[in-house]
């Protein structure tokens, strides 16, 4: 079968070339992080993720960096490599007011969001210090869209097991990927919709919804099960106690727990009856 050339308009041309203007951006953006990380500046960055226990593998595998203290930094970088300030300010990495230009990121452990074909559409930055917000996250540009995308959906989708698991946060996902477990993905700082479940449906037909054990955490599980059941997935929940998170279950327990706890996540629906039964005297 011929299929019918179609020309693309000069707008859409024009928008198409941002797009991949954006996007080359943003892999500059994340190499310079990385490098940043390895330099005796992002010391700090380097010794919180080995800290937190990550092989310097896992470090090149997920492309993590640390953003500078200094506030212009990356600005200055990019401006050297031709970009102008009008597309610079599409990144969403810069801040820009009569005062001048910002790195929007400073002083945090950056973690590169990919999507479906590995390209980086975005970048959320875990903050050193007590500084707030503890994480921050790239606004949506034309490139990023976060109800569209799943952190480390990119490696779980050519993972051989035959569901995905649904964490919470960067860190989850980046230790279940170390301990083995390569099915993990997470949401990126934003509730789940129900473009996530699509999402989803398209590489399983099982997920297993592994969220912080407090209250919060259990709260986002049961918003989470019936938009997830409306995409025609099956839902199971992983039962993480006495553990906070995935991460602190594995350095508690070790993997094989972990893959243990798996085998018996429970049904939604028990799940949900479990809840609603703590809610009133069983007497």
């Amino acid at each position: 079968i011929e299929l019918p050339k179609t020309e693309m308009s000069a707008e859409q041309r024009r928008q198409e070339s941002i797009r991949t203007t954006l996007l080359e951006i943003n892999t500059k953006a994340a190499r310079f992080f990385f490098a940043k990380l390895k330099s005796s500046q992002g010391k700090i960055g380097y010794d919180y993720l080995k800290k937190r226990e990550l092989s310097d593998e896992t470090i090149v595998h997920f492309g993590l960096g640390y953003a500078g203290q200094g506030g212009g930094e990356l600005y200055q970088y990019l401006k050297k490599e031709g970009y102008s300030d009008q597309v610079l300010k599409e990144t969403g990495l810069f801040k820009m007011d009569e005062r001048g230009v910002y790195d929007k990121f400073w002083n945090r452990v950056m973690f590169p969001i990919m999507d479906i074909g590995n390209h980086v559409i975005g970048f959320g930055g875990r903050v050193m210090g007590d500084a707030k917000p503890k994480y921050l996250n790239s606004p949506e540009t034309r490139v990023f869209d976060k109800s569209r995308n799943l952190y480390g959906l990119n490696f779980a989708r050519s993972s051989r097991k035959k569901e995905i698991i649904l964490c919470e946060g960067y860190m989850d996902v980046i230790s279940m990927h170390q301990a083995g477990f390569t099915n993990a993905v997470a949401a990126l700082g934003t509730a789940f919709t129900s473009g996530h479940g699509t999402l989803l449906k398209r590489y399983t037909e099982n997920v297993i919804l592994s969220f912080d054990s407090d209250e919060a955490g259990q709260r986002a599980i049961l918003r989470a099960i019936p938009i997830l059941k409306e995409a025609g997935l099956t839902v199971r929940v992983l039962d993480l106690t006495p553990y906070k998170d995935p991460d602190e279950f594995i350095k508690g327990l070790g993997a094989q727990a972990l893959e243990e706890r798996i085998r018996k996540a429970m049904s939604s629906f028990m799940f949900q009856v479990k809840v609603a039964a703590g809610r009133y005297d069983q007497d």
